[in-house]
């Protein structure tokens, strides 16, 4: 009897449609948002933590920090893993850690417990970011890769927007522990739909995929190895990320730590009128990385200016808090949608800026150096500023202006030193016009 066994062998290895881009896009944003969800929501999550814990501004930042501190080594560990082995199991594994810390973590007896377990959240969450970017990359190509990447990094805006309108009212209900269990349960799904959903794509990858674990440069010592590495942050377009990175993300860490706090001292909005502005900061901080990510991809000064247009904006933002409007609660909403808008959407273009940016064979590892240097303004902000409004809260400034102006302040710096335009930053011939 005839039988033809290759059939379903080729069947079962058909590679996926090229419309499979968008199930990878959803299966990305999906797990970005799952994986930060918990940790998106401990800002806002400050006067139940305060009142369970008795904790300051310093050490509800440092709350923060510790969430943030092992990505300093775990961003470029996980960007040379991304290389080698690509995306599927390295993110899947990540956000699994996530998971597991956070449901251990509801056991936590109390704060040093909890900023355990946030290092541990730290050490998973560190493949999400470089992995889910170079995921999206590898996908579409630079016509609409902005739009896609934007896209993918409003998943942290929407985690965060869904952290701020669940977890205050659970932690308040049940309990502080009550919202680590959530945020595990959340982080579990996640960690489950990128394994199952992710693939690579079907005619090689847009930026170049993972490369042979034997491949590489010929051994040398570790302090040649670090050197050579150290070597892609020399390149123009990724100082111009770099710097913009450190600023934009310590504005975005003083939102996190200091929104609830500012919302509900200065314009004496109930802890339920707070979140809700904190939820629409967030919901335009989802709209932000797409309309300037989607703005990229068509404009002829390159990636990097929707970046340094959103400085402008973030300095703009950040000077009117510190004025009289920043006081009247509707006008400090507005700041706060303005500043969602601008201080979390710069995010979109900046990473599509950084991928494209990367050299060939090097984009995990670029992405993961980046990111893993702006991890020390992500580790030390806040509780750098929870410090300086604790320190000058008896002030006549109430301890949040002088935390505004710091940030505006490093910020227009920051636009200013990368205003000038390079080669590197602009984009490819093979995207203009799309």
């Amino acid at each position: 009897m005839s039988h033809h066994p290759a059939a379903p062998t080729a069947l079962a290895a058909a590679p996926p449609a090229p419309g499979y881009r968008w199930v990878i896009l959803g299966a990305a944003t999906f797990t970005q948002a799952a994986a930060c969800f918990f940790v998106q929501g401990i800002g806002a999550m400050a006067v139940p933590l305060q009142d369970a814990l008795g904790l300051d501004a310093t050490r509800l930042g440092l709350l923060l920090s510790a969430s943030q501190l092992a990505p300093l080594v775990g961003l470029v560990v996980a960007g040379e893993l991304l290389d080698r082995y690509g995306e599927r199991w390295v993110v899947g594994l990540g956000a699994g850690i996530v998971a597991a810390a956070l449901l251990a973590g509801s056991l936590a007896p109390g704060y040093g417990s909890l900023l355990a377990v946030l290092l541990v959240v730290g050490a998973g969450y560190s493949t999400i970011q470089p992995g889910g970017s170079k995921s999206v990359a590898s996908w579409f190509e630079p016509g609409q890769r902005g739009f896609a990447m934007g896209v993918r990094q409003a998943g942290l805006p929407l985690g965060g927007a869904l952290a701020v309108a669940v977890l205050p009212p659970l932690a308040t209900a049940y309990g502080w522990r009550s919202a680590l269990l959530a945020g595990g349960l959340v982080a579990l799904a996640g960690a489950g739909a990128f394994a199952a959903l992710h693939r690579r794509p079907p005619t090689g990858p847009a930026l170049p995929g993972p490369r042979s674990p034997t491949a590489g440069p010929p051994p040398a010592g570790p302090a040649a190895a670090v050197v050579e590495r150290l070597r892609l942050l020399r390149e123009p377009a990724l100082v111009r990320a770099l710097l913009s990175g450190l600023a934009m993300v310590s504005v975005h860490s003083g939102l996190g730590v200091l929104g609830a706090l500012y919302l509900h001292d200065a314009t004496s909005l109930g802890a339920g009128a707070a979140g809700a502005v904190l939820v629409v900061s967030q919901l335009a901080g989802m709209l932000g990385r797409i309309g300037l990510a989607a703005w990229s991809d068509r404009s002829r000064a390159g990636r990097y200016r929707p970046v340094l247009t959103s400085m402008v904006a973030a300095v703009a933002g950040l000077l009117a808090l510190a004025t009289p409007l920043g006081h009247h609660p509707v006008g400090a909403a507005v700041l706060f949608t303005w500043l969602g808008f601008f201080g979390i959407g710069w995010y979109g273009p900046w990473v599509a800026h950084l991928a494209e940016a990367a050299p060939p064979g090097r984009t995990g590892l670029a992405l993961g150096l980046v990111m893993a240097v702006n991890q020390v303004a992500v580790v030390l902000a806040p509780p750098a500023l929870g410090l300086l409004r604790d320190t000058t809260r008896d002030g006549p400034y109430g301890g949040y202006t002088p935390a505004w102006v710091a940030l505006a302040a490093v910020t227009a710096l920051t636009a200013a030193l990368t205003a000038r335009p390079g080669r590197a930053a602009r984009r490819p011939p093979s995207a203009r016009g799309r």
